[in-house]
């Protein structure tokens, strides 16, 4: 009895939960972590979406199963939302599904449309759940390049000339996380009729559609000509509306991938909370400034962070999108791996960052910063930083022993 599960042996420890450990114990310890290593809002969402569930969850009647399609009303605010965002129309009842959050969306859909052996193409860096949710499904992971450059797409061909069995589907995740990385629709519509040639279905994972920067919106695949032939986009209120705990995304496009996405989800679940449901469509439904109010949030808080963190040493990509950006180890950590430099990084200066390797073999050398600070606690993780590559950096540890010793 002591063999371990055939699926538990195809998962590996979850690299980012490790750094999470120490975090928790260093607070436990009652030390002050500025934690910039997970992308939870610290925000709340707009105060007449908590009304509309406090209102609705009051309703005797609104505490029994749900639909786990996702109540109409949600639905066709979904709908409503992609015609006046992308200009895409969408059947509310063929073309759109509600998920719990988008990763829940992602691993049911991978459950749905996978046979044991079937290969996968998912970027490298992801988001775990972008090649693990087909891992559990019993399918085999081929890694292709994150960066939307000339180099993707000859992965892409190759990967469908010298792979056997053929690849069936392709994850793509634009803003990217970790990499925040953005396209433009001209990548998507040579995607789509890539796709269409060689007979992949395309997951998009659009969970940072309304956090992009410097007045360029991002867009959405839907929008290229031929797409809902072969794509399903996965949406979530996590971040547009700040609203990570409530657990609610949405899936829409291919009526094909839709049935079979229902069909799973009606024998996984009963559908998230009507309540919940109802405060989701007052959102979508209700005034939008909180939309924007988050975007300039983000934005200053990227400004600040690439000024400060550049000025303690570590220079900072501005990304373009996302809650995050994607940083190379500071110079002179180089050589050291990213999980050992995160948990350093915590140790000595109380900053938690996400650990690059987490997130695929092409993210090492790299960490994932989130914005999740306010400005004031950014720049007090910059002095740390900054104090912290003083007396740390490989190079710079003789000189901060000998002040030590003459101290």
């Amino acid at each position: 009895m002591s063999e371990e599960f055939y699926r538990i042996k195809r998962l590996p420890p979850y690299v980012i939960a490790e750094v999470n450990a120490m975090r928790h114990a260093a607070r436990r310890a009652g030390r002050d972590v500025i934690d910039l290593g997970m992308g939870n809002p610290d925000q709340p969402p707009p105060q007449h979406v908590i009304d509309k569930l406090c209102e609705v969850a009051a309703k005797p009647a609104a505490h029994g199963y749900s639909q786990s399609k996702g109540i109409p009303g949600l639905r066709r605010a979904q709908a409503n939302y992609y015609a006046r965002r992308f200009g895409v129309e969408l059947d509310p009842e063929r073309e759109v599904v509600v998920t719990m959050g988008s990763k829940e969306g992602l691993s049911s859909m991978a459950t749905a449309i996978t046979a044991p052996g079937d290969v996968v193409l998912a970027p490298s860096p992801t988001y775990p759940i972008h090649t693990f949710g087909f891992i559990i499904a019993g399918a085999t992971i081929r890694a292709v390049p994150t960066t939307p450059d000339e180099r993707y797409w000859k992965a892409l061909d190759n990967a469908m000339a010298f792979t056997v069995p053929r690849p069936t589907v392709l994850v793509v995740n634009y803003p990217s996380n970790p990499t925040a990385e953005v396209v433009d629709v001209a990548f998507y519509q040579r995607l789509v009729d890539w796709a269409r040639e060689n007979q992949v279905w395309v997951l998009s994972d659009l969970a940072y559609s309304e956090l992009y920067f410097d007045g360029k919106p991002t867009p959405s695949i839907l929008q290229a000509r031929g797409a809902k032939d072969v794509a399903v986009e996965f949406t979530s209120m996590s971040k547009t509306y700040s609203m990570a705990g409530w657990r609610m995304g949405f899936a829409v496009g291919n009526q094909e991938l839709i049935a079979a996405l229902t069909r799973v989800k009606s024998y996984l679940d009963y559908g998230a909370f009507t309540p919940i449901q109802a405060a989701a469509c007052a959102a979508l439904n209700g005034p939008q400034d909180v939309v924007e109010q988050n975007r300039e949030r983000y934005r200053r808080r990227r400004d600040v962070m690439v000024e400060s963190f550049t000025r303690a040493g570590w220079p900072i990509p501005a990304p373009a999108a996302s809650m995050f950006a994607w940083a190379p180890l500071p110079p002179g950590f180089e050589g050291m791996g990213s999980l050992e430099f995160s948990k350093r990084l915590l140790e000595h200066a109380g900053v938690a960052v996400a650990a690059g390797v987490g997130y695929g073999e092409e993210g090492e050398g790299f960490v994932r910063i989130a914005m999740v600070e306010n400005e004031q606690r950014i720049r007090q993780a910059a002095r740390s930083v900054k104090r912290f590559l003083a007396e740390h950096t490989p190079a710079a540890q003789p000189v901060a022993f000998a002040r030590r010793a003459q101290a």
